[in-house]
């Protein structure tokens, strides 16, 4: 079957439009933001407890590697990532390994929330970010406020979680400067 010219050109524009929109979708979050994203969402998941976590983003693809519990939550993991926005594809290199023995530290949730906000209050980059601790419940840590950046953002729950006595970090932070 034979194509007429305009009927080509018109295919043509069309294709153009869809690369064109595509670039322009990659153009609005750059990889450095989709890595920051895919980071705070699977440290913040629950069900997916990740250790020695690294994302790796490049021109929209995202690389996951470390190590997770199960292979649901790895199947879980691949599943956030590409719910994230921007994120072009996922390549889920996460390995599935026993969960390291890591010292239960039974803590009162008054303890907790006292220890990650004099964490907060110690670390520059949080002192002044607009993320306080909401609440402590049974050593989940619900983080709230609005911070000023991502970077922040991703900051604080990574600095919470490093705190004994945390078991997850959830966070109900909104970021005003991204």
């Amino acid at each position: 079957m034979k194509m007429s010219i305009a009927a080509r050109a018109l295919m043509g524009c069309a294709a153009l439009a869809l690369v064109l929109s595509t670039s322009a979708l990659a153009a609005d979050h750059p990889d450095s933001w989709i890595t920051m994203k895919t980071k705070l969402a699977l440290m913040t998941t629950e069900g997916i407890d990740t250790w020695d976590l690294n994302v790796d983003t490049v021109n929209g693809g995202v690389t996951l590697h470390g190590k997770v519990a199960s292979d649901a939550a790895k199947e879980k993991a691949d599943t956030v990532a590409k719910g994230i926005e921007g994120v072009a594809s996922v390549k889920n290199l996460l390995q599935v390994v026993p969960k390291p023995d890591r010292k239960v530290v039974d803590q009162q949730d008054d303890a907790v929330k006292d220890n990650v906000q004099k964490a907060f209050d110690a670390d520059p980059a949080l002192k002044s970010s607009g993320i306080k601790v909401a609440s402590v419940n049974k050593g989940v840590v619900l983080l709230s406020g609005d911070a000023k950046s991502l970077e922040a953002n991703l900051r604080a729950v990574e600095v919470a979680r490093a705190i004994p006595g945390v078991r997850r970090v959830a966070s109900e932070v909104t970021v005003s400067g991204n």
